[in-house]
């Protein structure tokens, strides 16, 4: 399971690294970087995540933001809550590639009424299925 870390809200997919496949899934609302634990925890118990992705929005300079750290403290605190080994992903652009996507299926550009976060989920989790599949 993949997570768009935002102040506001929070993409979510899921994937299966015996397929490859990937599907956005939701998108969980958070109050200032902090999520809804218990959606949180109702969707880990749904799909049976046995691994965690948290995107990493890096700078254009490979240094990190406040955003960066706050990002790191989510994985920290869900593996700390659920047990669950987490990975990050370095997610540069990924929100910008969602919503190009989402622009040629005819979205109209207003992501607050449909976000664009789930599919960053997916892209940050097809980045991290695809660095896998490399390594084996």
């Amino acid at each position: 399971m993949a997570f768009d870390y935002g102040l506001r809200q929070i993409g979510v997919a899921v994937g299966n690294t015996n397929t490859q496949t990937s599907a956005a899934l939701t998108v969980i609302p958070a109050r200032d970087g902090i999520p809804d634990w218990a959606a949180i925890a109702a969707l880990l118990n749904e799909w049976q995540a046995d691994h965690l992705i948290v995107g990493l929005p890096l700078n254009m300079d490979d240094s990190e933001s406040e955003l960066s750290q706050r990002a790191r403290k989510f994985g920290r605190r869900l593996e700390g809550r659920f047990s669950l080994p987490v990975s990050f992903v370095d997610e540069r652009l990924s929100s910008a590639e969602a919503k190009a996507l989402l622009k040629e299926q005819g979205h109209r550009g207003d992501y607050r009424a449909r976000p664009a976060d789930a599919l960053a989920a997916q892209l940050i989790l097809d980045t991290w299925l695809t660095e896998q599949s490399s390594l084996q």
